[in-house]
Formats: structure tokens, sequence, C-alpha cells
């Protein structure tokens, strides 16, 4: 962008204090996600100012909400208190030839730093694009241009964009479990949702790489049945006989813990694997089971499951083909035929796409395994940003 085109700004900002450090540094940004990249630039800002603004603009035509870029990276520096993080929309285009499209960015800019007080001048800009100079021009502030080339960091918004996978080791947590695509085994008991969860789970892991971290979310409601029946049998009576899973009692308070405790599994577990994170079940399915056992779901349920972020894919395990296996936790053999065609229901008027698994446990996995591939063939399907 030629500078004669645009009206002075005014001075240009003296540098650092006698101490070596700037008073106000601004760092701004699209983060679409955030990445190495992006936080080395917040970093050297970090080190060298007293203060930091961090603003990020997101225009509506993008994929990735600008509330959850702003929250990624309030994480990534809560424990920097001199770091604020901002976000404003910024829908206007780019046009760096063009005076009117500058001011108007820039005074979205100024708006997002007010809104992070107290306020205070803005001394330094940095950046790692080339209108960082101009920008910090606008600022009256002092450019400070890291890493053009990308050498000290090898990694951009839109290489990220194109192979999320390729770049995974660049991510932060919250980025990890905002992209990571998730697939969910759902089925009625002892129709081989785990066997096949956890095979899936090593398969993907075999692979390597940015799978070799692949995580798999085991199911809650189980672990729950294992902890009521120990506490069935420590209070009975030591002289009759032990209590088994049918004399177990189940209050919808159970499946709002159910749903809690599933889905707070499932975001750490996202947040420390890979591109593909493996569900035995999800609260969707817990709304299933609360039907089975206390006739319909409640609305606590099915608010957990809305929450959930969304499903690449789900896989229902068949009842067909698989015999049951009473090991002293299931109690359902006569309602699997019944549990499968209500999932079979329950999928067919959800978001996410899924299919049905039949046959032995190979079959299944086979299947399983190019379904997921299918997913990662299509990618994540991120837009291209504004300008």
């Amino acid at each position: 962008m030629s500078a004669e085109a645009l009206p002075a700004p005014g001075r240009i900002a003296p540098g650092p204090s006698a101490q070596g450090r700037f008073a106000h540094g601004l760092v701004i940004g699209k983060f679409y996600p955030p990445h190495a990249g992006h936080h080395f630039l917040i970093r050297a800002a970090a080190d060298a100012c007293e203060r930091v603004t961090v603003v990020v603009m997101a225009a509506a035509c993008e994929s990735i909400p600008l509330a959850d870029r702003v929250a990624w990276i309030r994480e990534r520096w809560a424990g920097e208190a001199h770091v604020a993080v901002v976000g404003i929309a910024d829908d206007l285009p780019v046009d760096y030839d063009s005076a009117d499209a500058w001011s108007g960015h820039v005074a979205l800019m100024r708006e997002a730093v007010a809104a992070a007080p107290p306020a205070a001048p803005v001394d330094a800009v940095f950046s790692s694009e080339p209108y960082g100079t101009e920008l910090a021009r606008r600022f009256d502030a002092v450019p400070v241009v890291l890493d053009t080339g990308r050498e000290t960091f090898a990694v951009s918004g839109t290489k990220v964009r194109a192979d999320p996978v390729g770049h995974w080791d660049e991510l932060e947590p919250p980025v990890r479990g905002g992209l990571a695509r998730r697939i969910v085994v759902v089925g009625a008991e002892s129709t081989g949702t785990t066997t096949l969860s956890r095979d899936l789970a090593a398969a993907l892991r075999g692979r390597g790489g940015p799978h070799a971290l692949t995580r798999w979310v085991p199911e809650y409601g189980r672990e729950l049945t294992v902890a009521k029946l120990a506490v069935a049998r420590g209070l009975a009576d030591p002289a009759g006989p032990l209590p088994t899973v049918f004399d177990l009692e189940w209050t919808d308070a159970d499946f709002e813990l159910v749903g809690r405790r599933q889905n707070d599994a499932e975001h750490r577990a996202a947040r420390a694997g890979g591109p593909v994170l493996v569900c035995d079940t999800d609260t969707l399915a817990t709304t299933v089971w609360q039907e089975r056992y206390r006739g319909r779901a409640t609305a606590p349920v099915r608010r957990l499951a809305e929450v959930l972020p969304p499903r690449s894919l789900y896989l229902l395990t068949s009842d067909e083909d698989v015999p049951f296996d009473d090991d002293g936790l299931r109690d359902g053999e006569h309602l699997r035929a019944w549990m499968t065609g209500r999932f079979r229901e329950v999928l067919a008027a959800a978001a996410a796409p899924w299919t049905e698994l039949r046959g032995d446990r190979a079959t299944r996995l086979e299947r399983a395994l190019a379904a997921v591939d299918a997913v990662l063939a299509d990618g994540w399907g991120l837009a291209d940003p504004l300008g």
C-alpha cells in the first residue's frame, strides 16, 4: 500500500522506555485459527511490553466463531495478567490500497482496544505481516515486525485451514479440542460398542504422526454401574444374597450425572488428543438410555446433549451378529433389538451423519476405518477469510 496515498496520522512514538520495555503493545489478527506463529507474536509482545492488547478480528463468513477464537487465546494467556484479549467483528473489505478501508479497520481496532481498560495509548504494534509498519504509523507507534518469512515458525492460518492434521503439533490444546473430528460409537447392550471403539482408536494410533495421539473416551455409565453395584453390596445384609445389577435403582439424577461426566471426559480427551477423537457413547446416547430405564428423557439430560460439539460421524453397532454376553453388569438382552431401532430413530433425526455396522469384529473395524477416512478426506471445510 502506498503511504503517500494516506493521510498522515501524526508523529511516531519514541520507542521503549529506559528500561527497554514499551508501555502498551498491540497485536491484531484474525487468528483463524490461532497457531504457534500467533503465539510467538503475542509472546514477543508480552516480553517487551508492560501491557499487551490482543485484538481478534473475525468476519461473519468465516467458519470459526469469533467467541471461540477469543476464548482459545485467552485460555493460553490466562497466566499473564498484563495480556488482554478482546474480539471485534470486522466485515469490512480488505484493500491495502484504499484509505477508506484502512480507516475503517483501524477504527474497529481502536474500538476494541478501548474495550480493554484501562485506556492507554499504544506505543508499539507487533506484526508478522508487511502491513505492520503502516498499521503502526496509524497508531503513532513503533513497528515491531517479526518473522515475515515464516522462518521461525513455518506456519500460517492458510496452511492450518488447508491441512489441520499436518499442523496439529502447532495448535494449542483448546484449538485441538475445537477442531478434533469426533467419532461416536453407540449401540444397545452387548453389541460391541466398547470393542469397536477401542479397536478403532488403536488402529488410528497405529498410523503414527498426529494420529498417534488418538484418544478413546470410555462410557461413564458403565463406570457408574460398577460403583452403584459396589455401594449396594456394601450396604447389603451380610446374611442375605448379594445384590445384582437387576436390584439397582436408576434415577433421573443418575442420568444427569452420566451426562455431565461423559461431556467432561470428552472435553478433556479432545484437548489432549489427535485430529480424531473416538468416543464410546455420548450424551445423545444417554437420552436413549434414560428412556430405557426411566421411560423418557428429561430436559436437563437433553440440554447436556444439545451443548455437545458437532459430531463428524456416529457409528451404530447392530445387535445382529453379536451374541449377548452377560458380564454381570448387563440386564437388557430382551431389549437389544428395541434399543437398536430407537438409536436408528434418534440418529436419523440428528444433524450428524451416521452409519450402522454389521458383521464380525474385523468387518466392523474395516468399515469403521473406511468411514473415518471418508470424514478426513472431506477435510474441515473452513471457509476462506474475508479479504
